[in-house]
């Protein structure tokens, strides 16, 4: 059964998936495990859009179908017990780009990693994320951006960052495009992700885990 949800969410079978979750919830499945294996079928999912076996839509059609897996299951998820975070992760799409299909995905899997997140959205200034940096106190920070202008609104975000005095209690990564080095180094950031296995292994490493 475990398999077949892999499977069917890799696959991008929406109606299977559903009824394999359903089943599993109704004959008392532990919550975290169905959400395991929806990890393990996005990373296959990215890892076919990496390859280009797979494009933007089934991208997009893939985080919808998680959507709906991970609604049925966080309620009984929060009814068997308390996860123990790890850390939290301020996640957010710069300013001007309003591509949040990878955010999505990235939250889910650092959620299901054990990460309390917080997702502020597409089309974020600077001072939002700034401002969300003091209320949570969060370590780490994400910055979303699927288009070459997000480059810009990155650098001067993590600018921001700088001026409000939280540069030093932060690690950022960079992430939703095409990211390099150059990249990294022209924003001011510490790291960048290809793909959100990445981000959260950034985030482990980050928080100390290996």
């Amino acid at each position: 059964m475990s398999k077949d949800l892999v499977n069917a969410l890799a696959e991008l079978n929406e109606k299977e998936a559903i009824e394999i979750v359903r089943e599993r919830l109704n004959t008392g499945a532990e919550p975290t495990k169905i959400l395991d294996d929806s990890r393990k079928a996005m990373e296959i999912v990215g890892k076919r859009f990496a390859n280009s076996e797979y494009f933007i839509p089934d991208l997009v059609y893939s985080g919808e179908i998680l959507k709906a897996i991970t609604s049925m299951v966080k309620p009984r998820l929060a009814k068997t017990h308390e996860v123990k975070r790890l850390g939290k992760v301020v996640l957010g799409t710069v300013a001007g780009d309003i591509h949040d299909i990878g955010l999505n995905i990235v939250e889910f899997m650092l959620d299901v990693n054990g990460f309390e997140v917080y997702n502020l959205g597409i089309d974020q200034p600077a001072q939002n994320f700034v401002d969300k940096i003091r209320e949570t106190g969060t370590t780490i920070v994400g910055l979303s951006g699927f288009l070459t202008l997000a480059f810009d609104s990155m650098k001067e975000t993590v600018e921001a960052i700088k001026t409000a005095g939280l540069r030093n209690k932060v690690k950022i990564m960079i992430g939703g495009g095409q990211m390099n080095d150059e990249i990294r180094k022209y924003t001011g950031a510490d790291a960048y992700g290809d793909d959100a296995v990445a981000g959260v292994s950034l985030a482990k490493q980050w928080v100390g885990i290996s």
